[in-house]
């Protein structure tokens, strides 16, 4: 028998007792895997003899001969796992009396004498169409979830965004009103040292003349003094001259502390604005863009916006923030130069996904006409009514009727007379890049929600 190790043997590295990846020789002739890369001065483990790093070079014929062996060794576990563990023939057949794949010995043994045998690819076949199938509903699960997962995220930024935005009006306008007061603290503490400073003034005049007066009056003092002691019929005549008196001027406070707190909140009524409906931004249709105080809307290019229950996906529609479900409210819409329109109030019910909402009670321009439309009836043509530039929507729940009136012309345009049963919210709808505004005159009383 020959002392010559085995092929497989020879080709092992001596470090990692494994075949060669990426071998390396030294001047000493030994081969091992690179795997002292970084040291200055290698010394081989077998024969010990030290060799620089640019002694080492790779051994290109032992690296292509290993990846062989390699590449043979894999083909032939891949084929073992594919033929019989009893006659080691290739699996062609499938028992399916014992679900179990069969080489052609196995088909002539005893064990399966009988059994319900068939190609092995038939059976895979049918096998691989059963588990699509019931892989399929698993995959159209996994594609919702993801679904929802990224419209879960997508929702979750635009909260960030809305909440980043709301902040940044929010410090906006208190910083404008903090200026405003800082102002109005300044104006009123100037008036003060003015006034301070002028009486202040007219006080030490008084005193520079009183200081006069004083040495006058203590000469007359001692004249009188001396009166005194004289006859009655002097003392007599001299007696008036010697009455003086002296007037005080103060600060007046009352001026500059009475009802501060009204006088400074009645200023600021002039650089605050009311309005009895806000838009709701959750409900617009994405190709709505509102205005940062939520009173304008206008039509423009679709905005990347969550499908949140809330929204309108189909129609360019937006609700106000505030349903109305008793009472009575009106509101001001002003349209400039906006011809394709429609304002009045929807029910809570109303559809927003993908079919054409019902539940509407309002008034419009469309195709150069102006028209009335509620519920699912037709639309009626306005008569008499030219260019609408303000409208006032005024809704009254309890008795059922929602009316609108032309502001500029002070006239009456339509009324709609329902028995309402459920929470209405104030709507609007636009596919102009022209704005419609909500304003209000906080001088007219009855822009005024009363619930």
């Amino acid at each position: 028998m020959s002392n010559k190790p085995s092929f497989p043997e020879d080709l092992s590295c001596p470090i990692c007792r494994d075949v060669f990846r990426d071998p390396v020789v030294l001047t000493c002739s030994h081969s091992y895997c690179r795997w002292w890369s970084g040291k200055q001065v290698l010394e081989c483990p077998v024969c010990k003899k030290r060799s620089s790093w640019s002694d080492m070079t790779s051994n290109l014929v032992l690296k292509k001969l290993c990846e062989a062996i390699l590449e043979r060794k894999a083909k032939g576990d891949a084929d073992r796992k594919v033929v019989c563990r009893l006659h080691a023939e290739k699996l062609k057949l499938f028992c399916v009396d014992h679900q179990e794949p069969l080489c052609l010995v196995c088909l002539h043994s005893d064990a399966h004498a009988g059994h319900n045998v068939k190609p092995i690819e038939e059976v895979a076949r049918k096998h691989r169409e059963q588990l699509r199938d019931l892989l399929k509903p698993l995959k159209e699960k996994l594609k919702n979830l993801e679904d929802v997962k990224e419209h879960l995220r997508q929702t979750a930024e635009h909260i960030q965004f809305q909440a980043q935005q709301t902040e940044k009006f929010l410090r906006e306008q208190f910083k404008e009103l903090q200026a405003f007061i800082q102002k109005e603290e300044e104006t009123r503490i100037k008036a003060l040292r003015e006034e301070e400073k002028k009486k202040s003034l007219a006080m030490k005049v008084k005193i520079e003349s009183l200081s006069k007066d004083i040495a006058a009056l203590s000469e007359t003092v001692r004249e009188t003094e001396a009166a005194l002691g004289g006859e009655e019929a002097v003392f007599l005549q001299n007696f008036r001259s010697a009455v003086t008196r002296v007037q005080q001027i103060l600060i007046d406070q009352a001026k500059h502390l009475g009802n501060l707190t009204f006088k400074v909140w009645k200023k600021m009524k002039t650089m605050a604005s009311f309005t009895p409906v806000i838009l709701d931004p959750n409900s617009a249709n994405p190709e709505l863009s509102l205005s940062q105080n939520l009173t304008a809307v206008t039509c423009g290019p679709r905005q990347n916006l969550p499908d949140n229950p809330e929204r309108f996906s189909c129609f360019r529609i937006i609700l106000g923030s505030k349903g109305f479900s008793s009472g009575t409210c009106s509101w001001d819409v002003e349209i400039p130069e906006n011809t394709d329109w429609f304002v009045g109030v929807a029910s809570e019910s109303v559809h927003r996904k993908g079919t054409h909402p019902s539940c509407l009670w309002r008034i419009g321009c469309t195709n150069g006409e102006y028209v009335a439309r509620s519920l699912t009836d037709p639309s009626t043509v306005l008569p008499n009514v030219w260019k609408l530039n303000r409208i006032r929507v005024h809704l009254d729940w309890e008795r059922g009727k929602l009316v609108f009136f032309d502001l500029d012309a002070s006239t009456h345009i339509h009324t709609f007379s329902h028995r309402f049963t459920e929470t209405l919210f104030p709507y609007f709808n636009t596919v102009s890049a022209r704005p419609l505004r909500i304003i209000s005159d906080p001088n007219d009383p009855y822009v005024v929600c009363r619930v």
